[in-house]
């Protein structure tokens, strides 16, 4: 038996000796192929590390975030965001600390002034006790990632009534980030389904289906997405919105999809393995999921990396205007109410910090689509 398994190894390989690396390329699937041109791509590999580390915190904001979103600091209406220091004032190295703020109100703008009182020195602790947090609802906890003693911190400021906006902005990434991807996920069952039933059976089906996806995509899509959202009723809970919402923007992202899909089906239901799929017994559903659809997985993987940042922009807008999320809950697009006017920004720069990061959090997903779309390509090395 190991004589066996050696000679077909060795009428593998050639010889006795290890695969070489020219052979393995040629013998790699095509999600290993993908990977090493994917590992290429610098930007994409590192925007694909910054991604998994904001969903990491994201999904785990309570152990990150100083204090509770809705907590309100009522000595530090609008305060700016404080300087982390390894150097005091007379030229001392230390550990990480803040400096102590006062402030007053200025009579000629009727706005509050801080200034850092350098005789204050709070250093930065680490795994401190804090408030009290319910994480996921499972269990509670007062243990979190940072703070200081005996005073406060905010390193994004906070807004006009006080609330630490690094809290909040942490928290609202789970709900813009999540719906995201489920506003995607919606959107792309949808798509993969219909498309693979239209181009798979054809005849009525597709005719039908057809003219629905043409319908859809001849509507305009910003005034739709405003009166379905202002139609949700304002006593449904923030669950409740939230999948509303979601729905909302997957209604209309499912069509250019679905027309997508249709025309590969078209193309790949002609092909011998499908023909001989349906000879061996196979039924139409395992044809289209086990054998179409994977036949151009890759295009798939990029539409996803590609739509996500489209349904983030699309609920931001919508809570900015204030259709989407509603209070109590939180989201990037809630946070920049307070940034409506010129006049907020001016004053308050501080309070653009959540539209920033959706500007990254944009362009990561946008970079990660190009190293994909590049890594699909089987006509590119």
């Amino acid at each position: 038996m190991d004589a066996t398994k050696d000679s077909a190894q060795k009428s593998i390989t050639g010889r006795g000796t290890e695969i070489t690396a020219e052979e393995r390329y040629y013998m790699a699937s095509q999600s290993q192929l993908m990977w090493r041109k994917f590992r290429k791509h610098r930007l994409a590999l590192i925007s694909t590390v910054f991604l998994i580390a904001i969903y990491f915190l994201a999904f785990t904001y309570e152990f990150w975030a100083p204090y509770e979103m809705q907590t309100q600091h009522e000595d530090y209406l609008t305060a700016p965001p404080m300087v982390i220091r390894f150097v005091d004032s007379e030229g001392n190295l230390r550990a990480p600390f803040v400096y102590g703020t006062s402030n007053e109100l200025n009579m000629d703008t009727f706005t509050r002034e801080y200034v850092e009182d350098t005789s204050q020195i709070y250093p930065i602790q680490f795994f401190v006790r804090g408030q009290e947090y319910s994480f996921w609802g499972l269990f509670k906890s007062d243990l979190h990632f940072f703070g200081v003693e005996n005073s406060k911190i905010f390193l994004l400021g906070t807004d006009g009534l006080g609330r630490d906006l690094l809290s909040r902005v942490l928290a609202g990434s789970r709900i813009s980030l999540t719906i995201g991807l489920v506003g995607v996920f919606l959107a792309f069952t949808l798509g993969c389904v219909l498309g693979g039933i239209s181009g798979y059976f054809g005849g009525a089906t597709d005719t039908v289906i057809q003219r629905v996806v043409e319908f859809l995509i001849s509507l305009p899509t910003t005034p739709l997405w405003l009166a379905l959202s202002a139609a949700v009723p304002p006593r449904w809970s923030p669950i409740q919105v939230y999948f509303a919402i979601s729905i909302i923007l997957s209604i209309f992202g499912w069509a250019g999809l679905a027309r997508v899909v249709r025309g590969k089906l078209l193309e790949l239901r002609e092909y011998d393995y499908v023909i001989s799929a349906r000879l061996a017994g196979g039924t139409d559903g395992y044809i289209i999921f086990s054998h179409l659809l994977p036949g151009f997985m890759s295009y798939l993987i990029v539409h996803l990396t590609m739509a996500i940042p489209g349904m983030i922009l699309a609920e931001t807008a919508l809570s900015f205007l204030g259709l989407g999320i509603r209070a109590p809950a939180v989201s990037w697009g809630t946070l920049m109410q307070d940034a409506q006017n010129v006049r907020s920004i001016a004053i308050h720069p501080w309070l653009l910090a959540p539209g920033i990061i959706v500007i990254f959090v944009v362009l990561f997903f946008n970079f990660i689509g190009d190293g994909l779309r590049d890594a699909a390509d089987p006509y590119k090395l």
